[in-house]
């Protein structure tokens, strides 16, 4: 009977794990990409569930919602990218700044309400947590996979672009990348733009989903997206040499850690300490590459030592 419920559970997990995965991809493009450090998304992911939820119960249709989402969330980054381009504000001040503005900006496109409903059963919606087991395509999980496919492919395609391996560059090294002539500001104000956009994105399905938006509904994101990256890094990190993968890798690390997180749960843990557990298991996956670089390296010294002896 236990066991039923986890099965009952999984594919929820699986489903909020990959509208999360898109958000994950965006904390990619900063964190790995850019090597900018980003607070920015918990109140990205916040203002694009918002903008969702009005423009829903305001009439319009759920893509123009989600079009809308991704628009405010390019302005979000933006206003960190100038903070950081343009005022020389570090980037994870810059992060902080515009979070603790989207807070009061969020509660202002509500109505000053701290949530607001969209039920399924008064508005069309792209997805809802009501038919996650069914065997139909209005199933999250159906439409996510092809969603994040479609988002990955794009991603795939712009980065392999002139403007995108630019802005590669300018993550991977900005003494040369300025050296060969790259602007490294505007790269980073797109790369800003562009993550927080599908941050704002993924808090546009996530509203869909769990059928409301909150203020609140972003307290955490960046470490659950943290969590994502590091998590699909250490599984398929050796494996998953092309880009694409690598973005796929970053949608099922997604999937992974809700999957365990609702394991976990199913054990008998308390609902309250959630956040303690995702902080446990990001600073586990965290530290896994440098205990196994360290291990490597204990292992060379000692059979180094072995041979000269």
């Amino acid at each position: 009977m236990e066991l039923m419920k986890l099965i009952n559970a999984l594919p929820g997990a699986a489903a909020q794990g990959l509208i999360w995965g898109l958000m994950a991809i965006g904390v990619y493009i900063t964190f790995r990409i850019l090597d900018v450090a980003d607070l920015t998304v918990d109140g990205s992911i916040a203002a694009g569930g918002a903008v969702a939820a009005v423009m829903i119960t305001g009439g319009y249709p759920a893509w123009a919602a989600l079009l809308a989402a991704f628009a405010v969330g390019l302005a979000a980054g933006a206003l960190t990218g100038l903070f950081h381009t343009c005022m020389g504000i570090p980037a994870i001040l810059s992060g902080i700044l515009t979070q603790l503005g989207l807070y009061s900006i969020n509660l202002r496109i509500m109505g000053g309400k701290a949530n607001t409903a969209i039920s399924a059963n008064k508005y069309q919606l792209m997805l809802s947590l009501r038919n996650v087991r069914t065997l139909a395509a209005e199933n999250p999980i159906f439409v996510m996979l092809l969603f994040t496919a479609a988002v990955i492919g794009a991603l795939y395609w712009f980065f392999g672009t002139e403007r995108g391996c630019s802005l590669r560059a300018t993550g991977a090294n900005p003494q040369m990348a300025r050296a060969q002539g790259i602007n490294t500001h505007h790269n980073i104000l797109l790369g800003l733009m562009l993550s927080n956009g599908l941050v704002a994105l993924s808090g546009a399905l996530l509203a869909q989903y769990q059928g409301f938006a909150d203020v609140n509904m972003g307290r955490g994101a960046i470490v659950i997206g943290l969590a994502a990256v590091i998590i699909g890094e250490v599984m398929f990190g050796k494996i998953f040499r092309n880009f694409a993968l690598k973005l796929t890798a970053v949608s099922v690390g997604a999937i992974v850690y809700y999957l365990v997180i609702q394991a976990v749960l199913w054990m008998g843990l308390d609902a309250n300490d959630l956040k303690l557990l995702t902080a446990l298991v990001v600073a586990v996956f965290l530290g896994v590459p440098f205990w196994k670089n360290r291990m490597l390296a204990r292992t060379r010294r000692s059979g180094g030592g072995g041979r000269n002896a």
